[in-house]
């Protein structure tokens, strides 16, 4: 019942205003404040703060940036094994599985099409149909980086305006589309297995989008799609290399084509994920 009535309320719910109202408080730079924020924050939801690089909370400027934290470099472990898919963050699996002729599974009796969530045109859609895919939640005590699952080029990016649905588990059983309503980051990359997409999922409360490519991306609830700059930072990529971070908490989708990889166990609804741990194999049948 109270799941019914957070869903009936997040439809009233001026989103984008209450998103900016709360991006203005997490970047208070005002030290009792932002120290007050940080260390509340870290009660509240038990985040481990032995493994980040900065001290806690002198170092950061704004409770945004502890958010957005780094770790220390040795805190997460690279699978570096030659056919391995590592997980490209910190979270929880939502789901994982194939993609039925362009369908995704989202929740019980909920699909999407890959059409509406790439936003993009049918050849590239087309590339993923009966492919596999893994969505990721990560929650609010998670580390909000996101790297890359494998070594390659990233070739293009494309910011899709949309609604700020918070992505809960609740939300995501109840309200048909979500991932493909809000807005998201789509970032294509191209390997020697072939072609993989990261979607990374705008949500309630979710200030801003950042990569090194692309600086800040505020929320935008309507216009066009957007195709970003890539020119500013290298495109090569090794696994693990940073692609981008949540300001404030979100959802990764991972779009992998046909005969590239299977999931392996550990891919199963609920479990636990730590980014650079494996999680499918890569066949070798370069492309």
């Amino acid at each position: 019942m109270l799941a019914r009535i957070f869903i009936a309320f997040q439809y009233l719910l001026p989103k984008h205003l209450v998103t900016t109202l709360l991006y203005r408080v997490t970047r208070i730079r005002h030290i009792g404040i932002k120290n007050l924020l940080i260390t509340k924050f870290i009660n509240l939801y038990n985040v481990n703060i032995d493994e980040v690089k900065l001290s806690v909370p002198d170092d950061f400027d704004t409770f945004n940036d502890f958010f957005a934290r780094e770790l220390y470099d040795n805190a997460r472990t690279i699978d570096n094994s030659e056919n391995s898919i590592i997980s490209p963050v910190d979270g929880t699996v939502s789901f994982a599985g194939k993609i039925k002729n362009g369908s995704i599974f989202q929740a019980k009796r909920i699909n999407y099409s890959l059409d509406d969530l790439l936003a993009t045109d049918l050849e590239q859609a087309n590339a993923y149909i009966n492919g596999t895919f893994a969505t990721i939640y990560l929650a609010p005590y998670n580390y909000h980086r996101i790297h890359a699952p494998l070594k390659g080029n990233l070739i293009a990016a494309r910011y899709v305006p949309g609604d700020l649905f918070s992505v809960n588990p609740a939300t995501v059983e109840r309200v048909k589309g979500l991932f493909h309503r809000n807005e998201r980051l789509v970032m294509h990359l191209k390997t020697a297995h072939g072609p993989i997409v990261l979607i990374f999922v705008g949500a309630l409360n979710v200030g801003s989008i950042s990569t090194p490519w692309t600086g800040q991306i505020r929320p935008r609830k309507h216009g066009v799609v957007d195709v970003l700059d890539l020119s500013r930072h290298p495109s090569s990529l090794k696994k693990g290399d940073l692609l981008g971070w949540f300001n404030m908490g979100s959802t990764v989708i991972m779009l992998m084509s046909e005969g590239i990889c299977e999931w392996n166990k550990n891919m199963q609804p609920g479990e636990s994920l730590r980014m650079g741990e494996a999680i499918g194999q890569l066949f070798y049948t370069e492309k």
